[in-house]
C-alpha cells in the first residue's frame, strides 16, 4: 500500500480525534469539527496533506456512497407514499424556484443560458450528509422541520437522476474525460445517446436489485456466516458504485437506487446494521476532505467575488426555503431551522459540476470557482446552525432539546413494553400487580425520569434501534407490547421485531380503526384499539344506569367487542375504496345489531327485564 496514502489517512484520523471533541465540547457539532480539522491540516495552513491527498478524498467519498445506500434502504415505498404530498410539494417548489432565481442571477452575470441553467440546478442541491447528521445529533429528526428537511433532501437525491440525464442535452460537445480519469462509456456519444445510456444504467441497477441481489443475499444468509453477510453487503455497494462510475454516473446515486430497491426486502435491517459502522468513519473523512479541498488561493485571489457568490446563493436558497416552509405551515421557529439547515450547497454539486465541466458547459475557471462556493457554503452551515440555535431560536421560539444517550439495560424479562405512556403504563401496572415483570423502554427522557421517581424501572432508549432491542433481551423474551404513541414509529418497531425476532409475540396498540387496518396489512394480528374497550365500558355503564342488569350489559359488551374485531378483519381489504368501504361498514353494523338481538333472544337471562319501564319512569320523574 502506498506510504503517502497511509500517512494522509493517519493525519486525517488524528485531525478527527483532535478537532471533533473540541467542536462537540463547545456545542458546534461534529460536522464543523471535521471541516475545521480539514482546513487546519490542509495545504493552506499546516500543509500536512496536499494535492496528493486526493486518494484519501476518493476513499472518504465512499462514506457518502454508504450513507446514500442507507437512506435508500430506509425509503420504503409505503413510507414514501405516506409522505408523497410533502416530498413532491416542498421538493418541487424548492428546486424549481431556486433554479429559476439562480438562472436569472447567472444570466445577469453574463453566463450563457445552458451554463446558467446547469449552475442553477447544481447549486439547488443541499447537503444530505451535513443536514441529516446534524439533525440526528441534535435529536431533531422527528420534529416538523426535521421531517420537512428529509422530504426536500429526498426529492433532491431522486432529482439527481433526471438532472444528470438532462445535462448532456445542454452540451455542445461530447463528454471528455478529465486528466488522469478513466474513460467512460459516454465518451464521444451525442447528447441524446448519453441521456439514453444514463437512463439505461438506472434501469439496470433497479433490475439487478430486484432479480439478482435479493436471491444472492438469500443464498448468503443460508450459510449463517455473519462476516460473509457483511462482506456481501459491502460487495453490493462497491459493485453498484463501480457500474455507475463506468457509465459516468455518480456512484452515490447508484447505491441510493440500490438501497431503494432493497428497502422492502427481508434483509433490509441486516444490511443497515452491517454497513452503519463503516459509514460513520468514512463520512467523517469526507467532511475532513472537503475542508482540505477548499482552494484558499482562489478565494484570496478575488475574495469579494467568491464571498458575494457564497452569500448570494445562501440568501436565495434561504428565501426560497422560508417560502416553502411557510406554505408547508411550519411554525416560525421550525421554519427558521428548516431554512437555515438546507441553505448550503450539497455534496452532489461536486458531482454535477464535474460532469458539467466534462460536457464543456462551464469553463475550468468557473468550475473551480463553483467548487469553492460549494465547499465554503458547506463549511458555513454548522456556524449558521449554531447562530440559529444560540441566538435566533431562544429569542423567537422554543429550542428543541438534545436527546440524551440510551441507558444500559441490565434486566431481562419475558415481556418487553415499548412506550410507557398512558396505554403502556396501564399494561405494565396490570402485569406487575399479577406478578409479571416487564422490561420497559421509552424515548421520552422527561417521562422516564418521572416514572423512575414513581418507582418504575424504566430504561431510556429508542426501541426501534436494533441494538437497543437486543440489549433489552428480545432474543429471549416471549412478548413485545408495541405501545409507542406515534403510529409510524410503532409500525417500524413491529416490522423490525418481526424480521429479526420472529419468535416474539407482538401485541400492538392502535389508536383507531384505520391504524388497526394498517397493522393487519403488515401481518400483526394481536391488535388492541385503545378507544374500543373504554367506549364499550362506558356503553355498558350507560345500559346499567338505564335499567339493564349488569350481567346482561357486560355480556352484551363482550359480544360487541368480539363481533367488532371480527368485522375489522373483513373491512380492512375494502378501506382503500371509499364507496365499497362505506357499503361494507353499513352491512357490518346491521350484522352486529342482528347478532346482538339474537343473543338476547337466545339467552333469556340477557333479555329478562332488559328494559324495566318502572325504573325508567321513576328515573325520569326523579329528574323532573
Amino acid at each position: 500500500m502506498n506510504s503517502t496514502f497511509l500517512n494522509d489517512a493517519l493525519v486525517y484520523l488524528a485531525a478527527a480525534i483532535v478537532f471533533v471533541p473540541i467542536a462537540k465540547r463547545i456545542g458546534m457539532g461534529s460536522v464543523l469539527g471535521y471541516l475545521i480539522g480539514g482546513i487546519i491540516i490542509g495545504p493552506f495552513f499546516l500543509g500536512f496533506v496536499g494535492g496528493e491527498g486526493k486518494d484519501v478524498m476518493h476513499f472518504a467519498e465512499f462514506g457518502v456512497v454508504l450513507m446514500l445506500f442507507l437512506i435508500g434502504l430506509e425509503l420504503e415505498p409505503s413510507h414514501f407514499w405516506r409522505m408523497r404530498h410533502l416530498i413532491l410539494g416542498t421538493g418541487t417548489l424548492q428546486i424549481g424556484l431556486t433554479t429559476l432565481l439562480l438562472l436569472a442571477l447567472f444570466l445577469i452575470l453574463g453566463f450563457s443560458w445552458p451554463a446558467a441553467l446547469a449552475c442553477g440546478l447544481a447549486l439547488s442541491m443541499s447537503s444530505t450528509a451535513i443536514v441529516l447528521q446534524t439533525l440526528r445529533e441534535k435529536g431533531l429528526s422527528q420534529t416538523q422541520s426535521g421531517k420537512s428537511s428529509f422530504a426536500v433532501l429526498l426529492f433532491q437525491d431522486i432529482s439527481v437522476i433526471p438532472i444528470l440525464a438532462a445535462l448532456p442535452l445542454l452540451a455542445f460537445s461530447p463528454v471528455q474525460p478529465g486528466s488522469g480519469e478513466h474513460a467512460t462509456f459516454l465518451e464521444g456519444l451525442p447528447g441524446w445517446a448519453q441521456t439514453l445510456a444514463l437512463l439505461g444504467a438506472v434501469a439496470l441497477v433497479i433490475a439487478a436489485g430486484r432479480f439478482f441481489i435479493v436471491p444472492f443475499l438469500r443464498f448468503v444468509a443460508r450459510l449463517r456466516l455473519q462476516e460473509l453477510f457483511t462482506a456481501s453487503a459491502l460487495f453490493i455497494v462497491i459493485a453498484t458504485a463501480s457500474i455507475m462510475t463506468l457509465v459516468g454516473l455518480s456512484p452515490a446515486l447508484g447505491t441510493f437506487l440500490a438501497g431503494v430497491v432493497l428497502a422492502n426486502s427481508e434483509y433490509r435491517h441486516e444490511l443497515e446494521s452491517d454497513i452503519a459502522p463503516f459509514k460513520g468513519i468514512l463520512l467523517g473523512l469526507f467532511f475532513i476532505s472537503v475542508g482540505t479541498s477548499i482552494n484558499f488561493n482562489l478565494i484570496l485571489g478575488d475574495p469579494l467575488k467568491i464571498m458575494a457568490l457564497v452569500c448570494g446563493v445562501i440568501i436565495v436558497k434561504f428565501l426560497v426555503l422560508a417560502l416553502t416552509g411557510r406554505l408547508a405551515r411550519l411554525s416560525f421557529d421550525q421554519n427558521l431551522l428548516f431554512s437555515v439547515s438546507l441553505a448550503q450547497v450539497g455534496e452532489f454539486a461536486f458531482v454535477l459540476f464535474s460532469f458539467i465541466s466534462q460536457l464543456g458547459i462551464l469553463s475550468v475557471e468557473w468550475t473551480d470557482t463553483m467548487m469553492g462556493v460549494t465547499a465554503l457554503s458547506m463549511t458555513a452551515t454548522p456556524l449558521l446552525l449554531l447562530i440559529n440555535e444560540r441566538v435566533l431560536l431562544p429569542r423567537f421560539g422554543t429550542r428543541e432539546k438534545v436527546e440524551t444517550t440510551a441507558d444500559e439495560i441490565d434486566l431481562h424479562y419475558p415481556v418487553i413494553i415499548a412506550g410507557f405512556g398512558g396505554f403502556g403504563s396501564t399494561v405494565g401496572r396490570f402485569l406487575r400487580a399479577n406478578g409479571v415483570q416487564a422490561t420497559i423502554l421509552d424515548n421520552d427522557s422527561d417521562r422516564v425520569e418521572l416514572l423512575r421517581k414513581m418507582g418504575f424501572k424504566v430504561f431510556y432508549g429508542d426501541a426501534t434501534r436494533i441494538d437497543i432491542l437486543k440489549s433489552a433481551g428480545a432474543d429471549q423474551a416471549r412478548i413485545l407490547v408495541a405501545a409507542i404513541g406515534t403510529p409510524d414509529i410503532n409500525a417500524d418497531l413491529m416490522q423490525k421485531a418481526r424480521n429479526l425476532f420472529p419468535h416474539l409475540t407482538i401485541m400492538a396498540r392502535a389508536e383507531h380503526t384505520t391504524e388497526a387496518c394498517d397493522l393487519l396489512d403488515r401481518g400483526i394480528n394481536d391488535i388492541y384499539r385503545e378507544t374500543l374497550d373504554t367506549s364499550v365500558r362506558l356503553g355498558v355503564d350507560a345500559l346499567v344506569k338505564l335499567g339493564f342488569r349488569r350481567y346482561s350489559a357486560l355480556r352484551s359488551g363482550q359480544n360487541f367487542i368480539r363481533y367488532d374485531e371480527a368485522a375489522l378483519c373483513r373491512l380492512a381489504p375494502h378501506r382503500h375504496d371509499e364507496s365499497d368501504y362505506i357499503y361494507s361498514v353499513r352491512e357490518e353494523i346491521e350484522n352486529q345489531e342482528q347478532l346482538l338481538t339474537s343473543d338476547r333472544e337466545i339467552n333469556p337471562a340477557m333479555n329478562d327485564h332488559a328494559w324495566d319501564s318502572d325504573i325508567l319512569r321513576d328515573e325520569f320523574q326523579n329528574r323532573g
